[in-house]
């Protein structure tokens, strides 16, 4: 008695098991969802916007850049950056970088996952959210900069004093004296 119930355990896990696997949300995403996905969040459009978003703070950083360093830098520098920067954004192959991101999403993304994103996406509130988006990001963006800076100048100078000691500590150990090592 114990063995058939025994064997009647194991062959119902078995068959949850197969259950389980055959559920169609559970199978992978294919290509033809994440692109039906991508359609469906205008992937380029948004790519685009938030590209066109982010310039003005590109622009910005461009005019810091050539402020901090304007006695180094020709006079049409902020112009040529500016014409560059504006030049390459036109030029980004949109359809060519969203196609090579399709098997990342298959890798991470079940078909489940993507229909429910179709869903949502789909709604007023999901298409809300992506109208709303580039600006999200370009006012996230103008928000963080300044924190950034702060974070990488503050970073930038720890990393110039490791150097400096890295460099005593290896002429130290070499031998060298100051004046040897700036020869």
């Amino acid at each position: 008695m114990k063995r058939i119930l025994l064997a009647t355990a194991i062959i119902l896990a078995m068959c949850g098991q197969v259950g389980a696997q055959q559920n169609p949300a559970d199978a992978p995403a294919t290509k033809e969802d994440i692109q039906r996905y991508m359609q469906i969040v205008h992937s380029q459009e948004m790519a685009e916007k938030i590209m066109d978003a982010m310039s003005k703070p590109l622009h910005q950083m461009l005019h810091e850049q050539y402020l901090r360093s304007k006695d180094k830098l020709p006079a049409d520098f902020e112009v040529r950056m500016n014409r560059r920067l504006d030049e390459y954004s036109k030029d980004i192959p949109w359809g060519e970088i969203l196609a090579s991101t399709v098997p990342v999403y298959q890798k991470h993304l079940t078909k489940g996952d993507v229909d429910a994103l179709v869903a949502f996406y789909s709604t007023p509130t999901g298409q809300k959210l992506l109208k709303e988006m580039p600006q999200i990001l370009a006012e996230s963006m103008q928000n963080m900069m300044p924190v950034m800076r702060k974070h990488l100048d503050t970073l930038n100078e720890r990393m110039q004093v490791d150097i400096q000691a890295m460099l005593k500590e290896s002429d130290s150990k070499s031998g060298k004296t100051g004046a040897q090592t700036n020869n």
